[in-house]
């Protein structure tokens, strides 16, 4: 006879690989049903872009059939919960987590990944924001295909412009395509704390920021202001580009700022051309970002090709579905960024 207390200890064999516990002590297992020759039950995972959720749900299928009875059928339904490790929400009260993509330079692609990290992560079906806090090189409500877009008052506060079911609250909005954001650095900042105090954001999993390049007042105040669960850095593999990447995960490690830098995304690491995918061209060098990784004993989180795709995307707002192998590389940042969220997370508690 099957028994639920037996199906409990056939998945206390089951460890998450990430969090190096059995998933009944991390209390993932949920609703236990048991039929003639079926048994059920949900599998609660950390985060809905989890890399190793097939992974996690053979295993569960193995663990029954070996210690309980290999002629049941078994249905592990994945589920999830994203997890938080937010202990002040006066700020961003909703949102469970929050994340930085920066670069120590202009011009590395940061905004291109900022806007297709979250579109990845929204894709997995977690709840996705994204804040273009590069106040005076606004780009992603060209790149969201938002641009004349107007946000949308209620009870006192902006409601973010919707697309591809990401919310999104950029100063592109609230002026004209071609005016100008003249201001100093505490006029931008105070726009920075508008943004996430006077924004209905609601629930989210992931609010994705898209910080200006370099270092200044806005990243102090994010960084003193705003709950950061952690930072993305990104950088090309060219050592003019290096140099910057490693001043900007120097500026999160500074005592005074303390944000986790959860890995690094080298951008543009290699051409490969629309009539011949199976080419590499190191237009910019080689394995830069991997090699800064190895530096700080960080996670190069992803290698994102070069393709005109990328540029055309940008351009007209739309999503990179049609490029497999972009796309594909920005499934796997989503993944990675989730499972190191998910593990500081775990370690917090």
């Amino acid at each position: 006879m099957v028994t639920e207390a037996a199906v409990l200890d056939a998945l206390r064999h089951v460890d998450d690989p990430d969090l190096k516990k059995d998933l009944v002590t991390l209390n993932m297992i949920k609703n236990i049903v048991i039929e003639t020759g079926r048994v059920s039950f949900d599998v609660e995972l950390t985060t809905p872009a989890c890399p190793l959720k097939d992974m996690i749900r053979n295993a569960c299928v193995n663990a029954v059939h070996h210690f309980v009875d290999k002629s049941l059928e078994v249905a592990p339904n994945m589920t999830s919960r994203v997890t938080s490790n937010r202990q002040e929400k006066a700020v961003l009260p909703e949102v469970r987590n929050v994340i930085a993509v920066a670069s120590g330079k202009g011009g590395v692609g940061k905004s291109t990944v900022a806007v297709n990290l979250a579109r990845s992560l929204a894709r997995t079906g977690a709840k996705v924001g994204l804040l273009d806090a590069d106040i005076y090189g606004p780009s992603i409500p060209t790149m969201m295909g938002l641009k004349g877009s107007r946000p949308e008052s209620s009870e006192g506060k902006m409601v973010p412009v919707e697309k591809d079911g990401i919310k999104v609250i950029s100063i592109g909005f609230l002026v004209e395509d071609n005016q100008a954001i003249i201001w100093r650095g505490p006029m931008a900042s105070s726009a920075i704390n508008q943004f996430t105090t006077d924004v209905d954001w609601g629930e989210l999993d992931y609010l994705i920021m898209d910080l200006p390049p370099g270092t200044g007042d806005i990243h102090l105040t994010i960084a003193q202001k705003v709950p950061l669960t952690g930072a993305v850095v990104v950088t090309t593999p060219q050592e003019v580009a290096a140099a910057d990447c490693r001043k900007a995960i120097g500026m999160f490690n500074n005592q005074h700022i303390q944000v986790p830098v959860l890995g690094i995304v080298e951008n543009m690491a290699w051409f490969t051309p629309d009539d011949d995918k199976s080419k590499r061209y190191y237009l910019f060098g080689k394995d830069g970002g991997r090699k800064i990784a190895q530096q700080f004993d960080l996670p190069l989180l992803s290698q994102i090709p070069l393709v005109e795709r990328i540029m055309s995307s940008a351009d007209s707002g739309e999503p990179l579905t049609e490029h497999v192998a972009v796309q594909l590389a920005y499934d796997q940042l989503a993944g990675e960024v989730a499972r190191y969220v998910a593990i500081r997370n775990s370690a917090a508690v």
